[in-house]
């Protein structure tokens, strides 16, 4: 009874502690990352129904740091190991991040309860799943790439081709949609029999498992609160005619209401609008916004916050600016030797 009451303790002071490591970045954001801002009110053409809090296009990054980790390590072991991604640096980026946007945002409002929870309880997860990935592949994985030596096994190429594929899909459509036991099915048909193979199938193989249970849990979820809106209003100016995936809501003779898809599809539609000179005004009922651009300087005037991209070699850049000069900054942003990455609603 002794020893095992010894050990009882042992696992609930590990997980105090796990819980404690967890948790210290949540209070750290809450309680240091506090901006002294003064919110300047905007007079929104928009009816009310369609304003988003403007604070939540500061927000929104958090989610979108996690869609370019697993960019990144999808570009790391395209010819890498797993062992070679920086999974630290990955979670560190994603709180740094958060702690600079926690500040700005009190220029432009308070951060909803229920928006900061989602923030922190996708940062927890995401700190959780990399610390638990980074603890098998620096040991286990490591030895295993180790004694396989130079040339890459079929699984490497295929787990490789399967993060490429799933960091497109994160693009525009959420996590628990994709899926994940397809994966674990691939790496058993194209399992060798190899050391590494055999290796990547079981590790891999538990991971698909693990997260297609919990990306279950999450649509069961989802289903019950349902999802957010996949559409959202804007104001512009200079639009002509209809576009693809546009619907035109109310037009004046000088300015246009139209209603537009959200995330990735957003930023490919804004780009196209403004090479047609075509000009916001204000979109859910705001005049700030911020976008992420790419340059291979570490640094750039106007940024927030400048981040390096694993495996690629060059940097991400978080700019905020006024919804008016949106257009014209998209149009000379490869002047500027920038390349746009994405625009983030709210």
């Amino acid at each position: 009874m002794k020893t095992l009451w010894r050990w009882v303790r042992r696992l609930v002071l590990v997980l105090l502690v796990a819980v404690i490591g967890l948790a210290s970045p949540v209070i750290y954001v809450e309680t240091m990352c506090r901006g002294d801002g003064d919110v300047t009110l905007y007079a929104p053409q928009l009816a009310a129904e369609h304003h988003r809090p403007e604070a939540r296009t500061l927000m929104t990054y958090p989610e979108w740091h996690i869609v370019h980790a697993y960019e990144d390590y999808a570009k790391v072991i395209e010819t890498g190991d797993p062992h070679e991604f920086g999974y630290l640096r990955a979670i560190g980026g994603f709180w740094s991040s958060l702690c600079v946007l926690s500040k700005a945002s009190a220029d432009l409002g308070p951060v909803d309860g229920g928006t900061k929870q989602m923030v922190h309880v996708i940062g927890v997860s995401f700190t959780a799943e990399l610390l638990m990935k980074a603890a098998y592949e620096e040991t286990l994985g490591r030895i295993a790439a180790a004694l396989r030596g130079a040339p890459r096994a079929p699984l490497d190429d295929l787990s490789a081709d399967q993060a490429a594929k799933y960091a497109r899909f994160l693009q525009q459509t959420p996590w628990y949609q994709w899926p994940f036991e397809t994966d674990a099915t691939d790496l058993k048909s194209n399992n060798t029999g190899s050391l590494r193979d055999r290796e990547r199938a079981i590790a891999l193989g538990l991971e698909y498992s693990a997260k297609a249970a919990y990306a279950r849990a999450i649509a069961q979820a989802v289903a019950q609160v349902g999802p957010d809106e996949l559409t959202l209003r804007m104001i512009v100016t200079g639009l002509d005619a209809p576009l693809p995936e546009t619907r035109i809501m109310r037009q004046t003779p000088s300015v246009t209401e139209i209603e537009t898809p959200r995330y990735r599809t957003l930023t490919h539609l804004m780009v196209g609008m403004a090479m047609d000179d075509v000009d916001f005004v204000e979109i859910a009922g705001n005049d700030d916004i911020l976008f992420t651009a790419l340059s291979g300087q570490p640094t750039v005037e106007q940024a927030l916050l400048s981040l390096p991209r694993q495996g690629f070699g060059d940097y991400r850049h978080l700019i905020m600016i006024k919804v008016t000069d949106l257009a014209d900054q998209l149009r000379n942003l490869d002047a500027s030797g920038l390349t746009l990455e994405h625009v983030h609603d709210y």
